[in-house]
């Protein structure tokens, strides 16, 4: 029990001192940020232009955590690649990005978690030139439907085309019915007139008989 207290104890209440003691600075260092955070959004604005390429260069060579940690800040994630924000910051430190020297100091004294507020701010910003590239990139809402509107056209160009097809064919199919339907009526008419002749013939021949066979008058 003697030992607990004299060895143990006090460096129990070393840690635990040390770490209040190292979130109270970071606190202070966090609020010394807010407070010039004005000046940072002013300096931004006018670096805007200048700083959009080689803000996306930095982005692009980066891992994939710091990429979504950019989109979407978590204190988590700040946890985890630790290192990788540090590298990131200090990356952002060289252009001369606004706030990035603030937040990698804090960073590195006191770790990206307890630095959050000020590493988030920086990210903050750097999405906004990330998010403008990808928009850039997507393909404009007009085109799809300009596609669209070229894919049904032509898909009712060739159901025309079909239908037409089918009426020329139908068309075809009734053009020798017709011509049947004509000759038939042909073959039948010349019967009937062959008979119609038949019959006047026998009939003069009556006649001229009738005649020769009837003596002269007196």
């Amino acid at each position: 029990m003697g030992y607990w207290k004299s060895k143990v104890l006090p460096k129990i209440k070393k840690v635990f001192e040390k770490n209040s003691t190292k979130k109270a600075a970071a606190a202070e260092a966090t609020k010394s940020f807010d407070e010039s955070k004005e000046e940072y959004n002013k300096a931004f604005e006018e670096k805007k232009t200048e700083l959009q390429t080689k803000v996306v260069e930095i982005y692009e060579a980066s891992s994939t955590e710091i990429k979504s940690l950019v989109k979407e800040p978590k204190e988590a994630g700040l946890k985890k690649n630790s290192t990788e924000v540090q590298k990131f910051l200090e990356e952002l430190v060289k252009i001369d990005f606004p706030g990035s020297k603030a937040a990698s100091e804090a960073s590195s004294k006191f770790g990206p978690a307890l630095a959050s507020g000020s590493v988030f701010f920086v990210f903050e910003k750097v999405s906004t030139f990330i998010v403008t590239e990808e928009k850039d990139v997507e393909a404009p809402p007009g085109v799809e439907t300009k596609t669209e509107e070229e894919t049904s056209s032509v898909v009712k160009e060739r159901e025309i085309v079909v239908e037409e097809e089918k009426k020329k064919e139908k068309k075809e199919e009734e053009k020798p019915q017709v011509i049947e339907t004509s000759d038939e009526k042909k073959v039948e008419e010349k019967p009937a007139e062959t008979s119609a002749k038949g019959e006047e013939k026998p009939a003069e021949e009556a006649a001229a008989v009738v005649e020769q066979a009837e003596p002269p008058k007196p």
